[in-house]
């Protein structure tokens, strides 16, 4: 069987790692725990894949030039992939401009936002273009 790959996709083996370990913690744990529970499975699934992370990840909010404030995003994988966790069945606004701010922030291009919903794992990538 032919693969077909898109060579435009940012990190798809790293991509298609993270998502295997976010399946791997859901099959394993099921659905209903809390985020924090999740993230800490995570955590556990990367070292074992050998996957190397930071885990609340500082970052550091500027308004021209002056600090104004911190923000932490739950992952960043391979100094590479920002990785935002959250429950729930479906993609906020919210959840995806925090990605993004994540993003602009750290100066990365590629971030993945998982849910742990009430029966599966669902995933989006959000890209930075700017």
């Amino acid at each position: 069987m032919k693969m077909l790959q898109n060579k435009n996709i940012l990190f798809p083996e790293l991509s298609y790692q993270i998502i295997g370990c976010a399946f791997e913690v859901y099959n394993t744990l099921g659905a209903g725990l809390l985020e924090k529970q999740y993230q800490k499975a995570m955590s556990l699934e990367f070292k074992q894949k050998g996957v190397s992370f930071t885990e609340q990840t500082y970052y550091p909010v500027e308004y021209k030039g002056t600090n104004i404030g911190k923000g932490y995003m739950d992952f960043l994988v391979e100094e590479k992939v920002v990785v935002e966790l959250k429950r729930g069945d479906h993609f906020s606004r919210t959840h995806i401009n925090q990605v993004i701010s994540y993003l602009k922030y750290s100066g990365l291009q590629l971030g993945i936002l998982i849910h742990f919903t009430g029966d599966s794992v669902k995933h989006k990538r959000i890209l930075n273009i700017e």
